[in-house]
């Protein structure tokens, strides 16, 4: 099997920052190890245009592949996220980080560039270990995708999660389900309405509501 490239790296610095040079020197020596293929470094002080691009006020900021980091990042950080950058579920780890740190925004901006990374955020729901923090944020990346064609491919998951054993789980599902806007999601949504636990039952009678009334 062909080996996945090695990522690139964009790092804005400022002068007089005082984390900077540890990222940078962080990163270069990624670039020396092949690590990273390439590192394009931008002091944000003499172009501030860049900054203005990305839509960043902070530094130091990363980028490595496709993820936009910000803040500080230990040597062992940034060569996490590099093994994440190359790894086919680093999604998974970028959204939960996102999340955590409260930027569901940005999440959804993702998921608007790169639609086939759903599957890998909708992975943290299925799982119990995931922290209330990312799952409330979830719930706001997927109410701002509300009826959209990208929350509708995502019917088939939203099914298995509402077979989930953890009532909570089968109540998030309950609720996306009726995300979707879509008729198909009315049996396994009749099939909620009965289920053992009372908040299930409740959120997929809601559920099955506004479904009703988008077909009116």
């Amino acid at each position: 099997m062909r080996q996945r490239q090695a990522p690139d790296a964009l790092l804005l610095l400022a002068t007089g920052c005082a984390h900077c040079p540890a990222v940078l020197e962080g990163l270069s020596q990624l670039l020396k190890q092949g690590s990273i293929g390439r590192l394009e470094v931008i002091n944000i002080v003499e172009h501030p245009e860049a900054a203005q691009a990305i839509g960043t006020r902070s530094v130091p900021w990363t980028r490595i592949g496709s993820f936009e980091l910000a803040g500080s990042l230990s040597p062992a950080e940034l060569a996490r996220w590099v093994e994440l950058a190359t790894s086919d579920q680093g999604f998974t780890a970028y959204y939960n980080h996102l999340l955590e740190t409260q930027r569901p925004h940005q999440v959804t901006s993702s998921l608007e560039k790169r639609p086939e990374t759903l599957p890998q955020l909708i992975t943290l729901l299925a799982s119990s270990d995931t922290p209330m923090t990312a799952r409330i944020g979830i719930g706001v990346v997927l109410e701002e995708l509300e009826g959209s064609p990208l929350i509708k491919q995502a019917l088939p998951d939203f099914t298995d999660l509402a077979h989930s054993e953890h009532p909570n789980i089968r109540a998030d599902a309950a609720h996306f389900l009726g995300l979707t806007h879509l008729p198909a999601a009315s049996a396994i949504l009749q099939e909620l309405s009965k289920d053992a636990n009372p908040d299930v039952r409740e959120i997929a009678a809601d559920s099955l509501k506004m479904l009703h009334n988008e077909e009116k």
